[in-house]
Parts: structure tokens; sequence; C-alpha cells
């Protein structure tokens, strides 16, 4: 307990010194937005950011053109933590996911830990994870076994709740083409095998099938192609469908029950079918106790409520995919009144401004104190790995 908080009186002064550009840095990535896969200026201020912190920076990173990772000092430590950085906007509404705050959050969380490594044993990475709100940069990180090197990875996001972890809905999302033959629809129809009757037939079976799935379940769906003329029997279809819930082993379940109705509609209407992801498969969030306790303590030592309903669907992200490769947590700060969801214009009006950037400290010591309360606890450290394991 005296080394931790003797670590914290330290991270606390590194914070000092950096929390004022953070939050400068923040405002800026809000009034200058980079969607999905597009984070080129907003990944090259970073990584001049960190180097000139010090930091060694591999840019790009995993075969990624906007992500990076950036290492300090001799990175030869006992122990890897992975503080995830997040900085995609969305289209039209730019950072109403907040996400210029949560990468903000990580940086200041990782730069003030930077000259603790020694005392935890451990090395700091700043992982740069763009593409969240499309194709998930840390499912391919972590399809790449990236992170099982690590013994933690964390980051921080906004909210309209404070919560120790949020319950993540697992989503995939598959393009449905069904193949069948074209004829005159008005001289020959019966030669013809209509594709768009197939794909009807497939959303018919999947209206049919809801009601008897779990009740958290989402299957949604639209048409992308079904015929271009009146006078043509459709001979290709298209029909992408997303389905969600947030126990991964259930959404597999979920996926070939959909992949029946596909098969299904192409038997009904004589007509062949595949599929393609349009999207990495988003996983659930593989919970931690032992390290939402040490979360939980230090949201008591801020002084700020847990004051959200943790099995309330928060939405899907592909840090349920790190969940599965290290103990990872994702816990909630409260950036908006109650109600107001992300991903919407009112929450991109509170991106800026004095709750935001108290939100940056806040979201910073969050991190960081965890790491320091984890990493100078070995008894800590172990049920940590023991809950990853399933063991406790």
């Amino acid at each position: 307990m005296e080394k931790y908080l003797e670590l914290k009186g330290l991270i606390d002064a590194e914070m000092e010194k950096h929390f004022e550009q953070l939050s400068v840095f923040s405002d800026d990535l809000a009034d200058n937005p980079e969607v999905s896969g597009q984070e080129y200026k907003t990944s090259c201020k970073i990584v001049e950011l960190l180097k000139s912190k010090g930091y060694q920076v591999e840019y790009p990173f995993a075969g990624i053109e906007t992500a990076f990772k950036a290492t300090y000092g001799s990175d030869n430590h006992k122990y890897k933590i992975a503080v995830l950085t997040e900085y995609d906007a969305l289209p039209e509404i730019g950072h109403a996911c907040g996400h210029n705050i949560s990468g903000s959050i990580s940086l200041l969380a990782g730069i003030s830990l930077k000259d603790v490594q020694d005392t935890l044993d451990a090395d700091i990475h700043i992982i740069g994870t763009p593409n969240e709100e499309a194709d998930g940069a840390k499912c391919a990180m972590s399809d790449q076994g990236i992170f099982k090197k690590y013994d933690m990875a964390m980051m921080v996001h906004l909210y309209d709740q404070n919560l120790v972890y949020c319950t993540l809905n697992g989503l995939a999302s598959y393009m449905y083409n069904f193949h069948g033959k074209a004829s005159h629809a008005g001289a020959a129809p019966w030669d013809g095998q209509n594709a768009m009757n197939a794909a009807q037939l497939m959303l018919h079976g999947l209206d049919c099938i809801r009601g008897c799935c779990k009740p958290d379940s989402r299957i949604n769906s639209v048409i992308f192609k079904g015929g271009f003329a009146g006078g043509s029997i459709p001979e290709e279809a298209q029909l992408e469908t997303w389905v969600r819930y947030p126990e991964y082993s259930y959404l597999e379940k979920l996926i070939e029950r959909v992949d029946n109705c596909a098969t299904g509609g192409a038997l009904m209407a004589e007509c062949t079918w595949d599929k393609y992801l349009t999207a990495a498969i988003y996983k659930s969030m593989k919970r931690n106790f032992t390290g939402e306790d040490a979360i939980a303590e230090v949201f008591g030592e801020l002084g700020i409520e847990i004051n959200g309903d943790h099995d309330k669907l928060f939405g899907s992200s592909d840090i349920g995919n790190v969940s599965f490769e290290c103990p990872a947590f994702h816990p909630t700060l409260q950036l908006v009144d109650r109600g107001i969801a992300i991903h919407t214009r009112e929450f991109l009006a509170a991106v800026k401004g004095e709750k935001a950037h108290q939100c940056i400290k806040d979201g910073a010591k969050l991190i960081a104190y965890t790491v320091a309360k984890i990493f100078t606890d070995e008894e800590k450290i172990k049920k940590m790995k023991a809950d990853f394991q399933g063991d406790a």
C-alpha cells in the first residue's frame, strides 16, 4: 500500500505537467475529425506528440496504416501493459463517440506512467487502435496474437454513466449473396430463378425465428441488391445481416440459424447462396473480477460515484476481442446527463470544454492508478491472471 501511495504521488505530478497539452490536443481532434480507417493526420499528430515525449514509435503497426505502438525505455521489464488508444470519428457527426477524449485519456495515462516502469517492473505500451467504429483494428491485432504477450490492457470510454465494466454486445455482419437465373418477367418467367425471392424468403425466415431467440438477440437486415428492372427476373440479390448477442458462444449459434434461413430461402427459390464478412466479428467482453475490483476502488479514491446499470447493453466494441487474449478493461466515465446517447449530436456538443477536460484527467487517473494498484501487488497480479484463465 505504501508503494502504491508513493506511485500515485509521482503519477499525479507527471500528469500535471502534460494535462493542459492533452486537453488542447483533445479539442484539436474534435475540431478535425477523421473517420474510421482514414485517421492519417490524427495518427501522425499522436505519433509526433509521443516522439516529443521520448517514445520509440512503430508506425504503421500490425499492418494497419493508422495504427502505432509506442514504447519508452529499454522495454525489458517482467510485465507488459497495453494502454489502448482510440481516435477515429463518425461520418457526419465527428467525435460524437467521444474518441477525442478517450484517446487523450490513454495518452495522458501512458505518459504519466512511463517513469514508474522500473518500480512496477512493467513496460507500458501505448497502442494506437484505429477504426473502432467500422472494422476494429483491435480485432485484426487480436487475430495476429499481438495481445497474447500482454498481462493487461485498458482504456476508458465516455458515456452517460460511470461504470466499472460494460456489457458489450457481440456483433457479426455478413453479406448474403443469392444467385439465380435471369429471364423475361413477362414472356417466360418460368425460365428464371428469382434471387430476390430467395432474399425475401430469408428475411421472412429471420422474422419467424426471432420469437425463439434469447431476449438480447438482435438480427437486422438491409437489402443491397434486388434486381435492376421490373421486366426481368432478378438473377442476383444481396442482403446484409447484422447479428448481435452478449455471449459469444450463443452469437455463433445465432449465425448458424441465420445461415439456415439463407439455405431455406435459396432452396425454395431454387437458387444458390454464399456469404462474406462485411466487418470483423466483435466479441463480447470477458469479465475479470480482480481487475474490476481494483477499478471500483480507484473510482472511490477519485470520489467518482459508480452510478450506472452494468447489465444494460452498451453496444459493440472491438475491445471484446482483446479480452479473450489478455485481461482487458473498459470502464466508462459520465460526460453527459443520463439519457443522452453516444453517437448523437447532443453527445457531440459535450466533447469539448471544462467537463470534457475533467474527464481526461479523471480517466487518465483511472487507468494509471489501476495499473499501479495491481502491479504493486503480486497477489493481485496472480488473481487477475487466474480470473483470465477461468481458475477463479
